[in-house]
């Protein structure tokens, strides 16, 4: 075994932990700024008052920040530019990934100096952010992305129709506060596509190509929470056993991705977020049974005696209520994987990509943009242009 584990400096975990935020980023906070706080937080800022209000008993005032959609980089300047002027000694992130990823984002540039361009993956200049971030406490209303447990920001380029990361071991936040009460009032919609994120960076660290055995330990313990109260927190947003189970399922998925490598699911929802407007949740929920049955096909023809297809079928088990232990035979076989998929996405109401104006016309570009990321070097089989393609058509019109 040859490893490393990167986790935020402290996840504290439960119900009602969000009371505890504002001793915690009190204490974190540093400089001139110490007394002040950047809240970047989703556009309705009415979700944030717990936060607020923990804030003010602390004693510390706070600039507010919302995002509205997916984080740009024209935000993480402007951002930037609020808790530079303001003399924020600490930046909070509350809300979804979008918050999240630009709270990390807005904290790292705090402490390093120019343009966010300049540290962009793939569009960018690709410069280390050498300098340690201003503290981040990243505080989860959704259960999917698992940003508060990785060490990057997704922002979307207009100029360019694609999302880039900045990455640094740096940017883990300092603090993760994951409350579940905080996803009580997420709407059915919100909710699967969060939840079938999750999933995916759940699934795709499990089979990925370069497997860690504390990742695996992971996932073994989360994925069978999804299957089984994914659907019930999407049948009741207020059941608090599934709400539990489904925070916890997130922070594994950020956990796990941030420690592994994905896969196509993630190198196809990154291009397909940056040309059209499909959340990264409805996109990944889209790609998830496609990709699998894909890769399983791969696998099968190129790579039958590679462990990725034993680890499909030990996946499925997991999803199925089977036995997770490593090790175990399972009596799943590895396509039983997408089939499970389907059946949630459709349990799920999740929707064809085409609802989103995504077309065969487009396939060969997204494709292409998909085979040159990150991601995709996590995919345990590489896949062609024509496999990748393939799986965009089933996942643009499965409901024809």
């Amino acid at each position: 075994m040859n490893f490393e584990f990167a986790a935020p400096g402290r996840i504290v975990f439960g119900p009602g932990r969000v009371e505890a935020a504002g001793e915690i980023a009190k204490a974190l906070s540093r400089g001139s700024g110490a007394a002040r706080a950047l809240v970047v937080s989703g556009a309705d800022i009415r979700r944030s008052a717990p936060l607020v209000a923990s804030l003010e008993r602390a004693g510390l005032s706070c600039e507010r920040y919302p995002v509205r959609g997916e984080p740009r980089f024209e935000d993480a300047r402007e951002a930037t530019a609020l808790a530079r002027s303001a003399l924020c000694g600490v930046v909070i992130g509350f809300g979804g990934g979008s918050a999240l990823d630009l709270a990390k984002a807005v904290a790292a540039l705090l402490a390093n100096p120019g343009d966010p361009m300049d540290y962009a993956e793939v569009i960018g200049g690709g410069k280390a952010l050498s300098e340690p971030s201003y503290p981040c406490v990243a505080i989860p209303t959704t259960a999917g992305t698992g940003s508060e447990a990785t060490r990057n920001a997704v922002l979307a380029s207009t100029e360019h129709r694609v999302k880039v990361s900045l990455r640094s071991p740096t940017m883990l936040p300092a603090v993760a506060i994951v409350d579940p009460e905080l996803t009580y009032g997420l709407p059915p919609t919100i909710t699967a596509q969060t939840g079938m994120d999750a999933l995916a960076q759940l699934l795709e660290p499990f089979v990925c190509s370069s497997p860690s055995p504390l990742v695996d330990a992971i996932c073994r313990g989360a994925l069978p929470r999804v299957a089984r109260s994914l659907p019930a927190a999407f049948d009741d947003g207020a059941n608090a056993a599934a709400r539990e189970d489904m925070a916890f399922a997130s922070l594994s998925g950020g956990l796990a991705l941030a420690n592994a490598r994905l896969g196509a699911v993630h190198a196809l929802a990154g291009p397909l977020g940056g040309a059209f407007p499909v959340p990264h949740g409805a996109a990944c929920a889209a790609l998830l049974a496609p990709v699998a049955s894909a890769n399983v096909r791969a696998l099968r023809s190129r790579d039958p005696g590679g462990p990725a297809l034993a680890r499909y079928a030990q996946a499925a088990s997991m999803l199925m209520g089977g036995d997770a232990a490593p090790g175990a035979v399972s009596e799943a076989e590895p396509e039983d994987a997408s089939v499970f998929f389907a059946g949630l996405a459709a349990r799920l109401g999740i929707r064809p990509l085409a609802e989103y104006g995504v077309g065969r016309d487009d396939f060969l570009e997204v494709a292409r943009k998909a085979s040159a990321s990150s991601s995709m070097r996590g995919n345990p089989i590489a896949l062609t242009l024509e496999e990748l393609m393939s799986i965009l058509e089933e996942a643009t019109f499965f409901s024809e």
